[in-house]
């Protein structure tokens, strides 16, 4: 029997989670793949978009994949929203929002979310973001259970503070911690605490 290899890798800014370019539209993407030699069979567990950043699993067990994504497992992100955040808004994240996902309505399930104060401090991206002239930013806490398409993004779009950083930074009870940008572990498993 084969055995299976699992990684813990800190996903950079201008990635995409995969490991196989299969779309001619993506041709001058960065895969993960390009970060290490990874066994035959990996794959990413939950996706983070091109642009987000953070804590990401990767495996060569696709029922280790089922269970990391089950909604017993929470997700944490930390996410530089657009303007000063209000409490109503946070409140709003808190009891759900509607977002469309391919083009459906969906409502999205009750969640924690909190203020960042004082703000995380991350190194700085690949790609700058904005600057303080373009007025002031806020980061929360947005923790789900769920892992919709783009779900943290649109839920902040919703109440109006559109996303402009996001970091994954724990699964389960597994946190991002220092883990630098790029940089990948190979683990025995996932213990999520679940």
């Amino acid at each position: 029997m084969t055995k299976h290899r699992h990684f813990i890798i800190h996903k950079p800014f201008g990635y995409l989670s995969q490991f196989v370019n299969n779309q001619n539209k993506r041709k001058n993407k960065k895969l993960l793949g390009e970060l290490h030699d990874f066994p035959e069979g990996v794959m990413s567990i939950g996706r983070l978009d091109e642009t987000s950043e953070g804590l990401l699993f990767l495996t060569t067990d696709g029922m280790v994949s089922e269970q990391v994504r089950s909604k017993k497992v929470e997700k944490e992100y930390y996410v530089q929203v657009d303007g000063e955040i209000t409490q109503a808004a946070i409140e709003q994240l808190k009891t759900g929002v509607e977002i469309g996902i391919h083009g459906t309505k969906y409502q999205t399930l009750p969640c924690e979310a909190s203020m960042l104060n004082p703000a995380p401090i991350f190194k700085d991206r690949t790609k700058k973001l904005r600057d303080e002239r373009h007025g002031p930013t806020s980061w929360i806490s947005v923790t789900i259970s769920e892992g919709k398409f783009r779900q943290v993004r649109k839920m902040t779009a919703k109440v109006g503070f559109p996303t402009l950083r996001l970091m994954r930074i724990r699964i389960g009870n597994i946190l991002l911690n220092d883990l630098p940008s790029g940089e990948i572990i190979e683990v025995d498993g996932f213990s999520l605490g679940v």
